[in-house]
């Protein structure tokens, strides 16, 4: 029997995604995940007016939030807040969610993205001046993506992205299948999905795009996914005109020995989440005032914590 529609189904397919969806996809299995935007929980059809339907406080800024691997955007509220809608309320934007099968590659969800992006500013009900998109995680691999492939596209919707926050988002790539506890910290965002923990083993398309950071189709087109080996991906820079921010955290103490610090948040390593690399051309350029590090938490405190959430709303409230 199929499990009924409630938070416990949600959060076990959207990590049966995580590690399945590409196969999912492929097989055209009911349980894949197809990309869709919601706003307060609820389904938007992606016409103009439908959506004026839906939300009919619809303003002209919009802040788009992109969850991450084994995830499903109701897990933007978590322990009671929400990142997105409150910094939307305070700022004066529009929440929107988007959920996708996070199984899929990277650069798969991130065209698709681009598309998606590009039709919700067609039929947005007000003409749309601003774009902001908070990613955690995967989510932030997969927006710097889609503004690839919207640049590419020559859609309209990359030049009216003004910011990028990018909360625990592996840039460089998060040692998944190299030990730790990773996998486990992704997937036992509940009671529901922490004994799919093993599962991770077997390795999603989006799994292995996140092990490296792979943003593009070249970064594993013909090309043995699993082998392992150094990265010989195109680097991808951060889009010029346009604010980029990263937050990363530590499970080390703030006093622990300047070696612990650099742990990272169990699932990614600390300079990953800042976009920091030995060859200088794969470093990414986050100013010093662009960048945070909160130590004592895990890859998903970030989702929650009141100092993560106050270090946001000050670089909102500031110009960019």
């Amino acid at each position: 029997a199929s499990l009924a529609p409630s938070p416990m189904r949600e959060a076990v397919v959207a990590a049966v995604n995580g590690v399945l969806g590409d196969h999912l996809a492929a097989s055209g299995n009911p349980l894949a995940i197809a990309m869709a935007w919601r706003h307060g929980g609820t389904p938007l059809v992606m016409n103009r007016e439908a959506l004026a339907r839906a939300i009919p406080a619809a303003g002209s800024r919009i802040l788009v939030a992109l969850h991450g691997l084994c995830m499903h955007s109701g897990q933007w509220r978590r322990k009671g807040h929400d990142h997105a809608a409150a910094l939307a309320a305070e700022a004066g934007f529009t929440p929107i969610y988007l959920d996708y099968n996070s199984g899929r590659h990277i650069s798969t969800n991130g065209r698709e993205l681009a598309s998606q992006l590009e039709t919700l500013v067609q039929n947005w009900p007000r003409t749309v001046e601003e774009l902001v998109i908070l990613g955690h995680s995967m989510g932030g691999l997969l927006a710097r993506s889609a503004v690839h492939y919207g640049v590419q596209a020559g859609h309209r919707w990359p030049a009216l992205l003004r910011r990028l926050f990018f909360l625990g988002t592996p840039h460089h790539g998060a040692p998944l299948e190299r030990g730790g506890n990773g996998i486990d910290v992704v997937l036992g965002v509940s009671p529901y999905t922490v004994a799919l923990a093993s599962l991770g083993k077997i390795r999603s398309a989006g799994i292995t795009d996140l092990r490296h950071g792979s943003l593009l189709d070249a970064d594993w087109q013909h090309r043995d996914r699993f082998a392992p080996g150094a990265e010989d991906h195109a680097p991808v820079p951060l889009p010029a005109e346009v604010a980029c921010y990263a937050v990363a955290a530590s499970l080390a103490r703030a006093n622990s020995p300047l070696r612990d610090r650099f742990v990272g948040d169990g699932l990614v390593p600390l300079p990953s989440a800042l976009g920091r690399h030995r060859r200088p051309n794969r470093r990414l350029d986050f100013p010093v005032t662009r960048q945070a590090v909160f130590y004592g938490l895990n890859h998903l405190d970030l989702l929650d914590h009141p100092a993560v959430y106050a270090q946001l709303q000050h670089w909102f409230a500031t110009p960019a």
